[in-house]
């Protein structure tokens, strides 16, 4: 597989892409019957090449159906005011997830592209009459191990497979945490939270709303949030309504190496964060799990 030039052609894509971003006067809302019915049978062609690009035998073929359904899914989204449809169909097979405000969808995949390494793909559509749509390119190679620090912008994106979106507000203008999960590394896993902003021009992913020092620049706080740990490990990372908080696995290397993230596994408390002052607070031991001996019972605090 000739990667470098893969990367060509996925930034071609989102290069045209981003060309597509105009036009939001006189937003009817409404998709008219004829342009439903083309809709309709475009999905149909899309959901079958979605059966080939994760059933194909062979890994580096997955590719080729991904930038298959990239044209597709441009193509099926020029139809006049396509934010409305709903694509029941597809969203079996691929993420498609919306802000709690309607204020964007994000269309969202990953491929196997050999038997040990994955890549990501991904379109933000914002809601408009004619198409205005931002191609996303994984980045996620490039940034390495600035992957905490980086603002990318320009399509260039941290890939991940998101499952929640948050929206909040910093001096009045909105952000939006999204909760993602990648297993892009041949050895580790990872879970993030990376905040996403947009303008009338450009969206950005990274922003410096986390109570958490960077390693590479100690008097900054990082612009995404990274989970790195073993494969093969269940670790979590979700929004907790009844706490009002995002709380999340803590973690320790098994061989007490901390520079080795591939042997990061659950210590059996959960750190969270808490919104507060335009930023996400950090709680370390937000939750702890207390290891009862063996006959001890659990004492009443200890069942809430």
């Amino acid at each position: 597989m000739n990667y470098p030039a893969m990367i060509r052609k996925i930034s071609v894509f989102v290069a045209v892409i981003f060309m597509i971003n105009k036009g939001t006067a006189g937003y009817s809302q409404e998709i008219n019957p004829h342009d439903l019915e083309r809709m309709q049978i475009m999905e149909d062609s899309m959901l079958t090449t979605i059966d080939s690009m994760f059933g194909a035998y062979l890994p580096d073929t997955h590719v080729g159906y991904s930038e298959r359904l990239i044209r597709q899914l441009v193509k099926t989204l020029r139809v006049p005011n396509s934010f409305q449809y709903p694509f029941d169909k597809i969203k079996e097979r691929i993420n498609i997830i919306y802000s709690d405000d309607r204020a964007f969808r994000i269309f969202n995949w990953g491929v196997d592209i050999s038997e040990i390494y994955q890549r990501y793909y991904g379109a933000v559509q914002l809601p408009s009459e004619k198409l205005k749509l931002y191609g996303l390119s994984d980045y996620t190679e490039k940034v390495g191990k600035g992957a905490e620090d980086s603002i990318l912008t320009g399509g260039k994106w941290y890939g991940a497979l998101y499952y929640r979106i948050m929206t909040n507000e910093v001096e009045g203008n909105k952000i939006y945490t999204l909760f993602g999960f990648s297993e892009s590394s041949p050895l580790s896993n990872k879970k993030i939270l990376d905040p996403l902003t947009i303008t009338d021009s450009t969206i950005t992913f990274g922003a410096p709303i986390f109570g958490v020092g960077s390693k590479n620049f100690p008097k900054q706080r990082i612009n995404r949030f990274i989970l790195e740990y073993k494969k093969g490990v269940q670790v979590s990372l979700k929004w907790d309504a009844e706490k009002q908080a995002i709380v999340f696995d803590d973690l320790t290397s098994q061989v007490n190496d901390p520079n080795r993230k591939y042997t990061y596994i659950p210590s059996g408390d959960y750190n969270a964060f808490t919104w507060g002052n335009d930023m996400w607070n950090f709680q370390m031991h937000f939750v702890t799990v207390k290891i009862l001996q063996d006959g001890e019972a659990p004492l009443e605090d200890d069942k809430k």
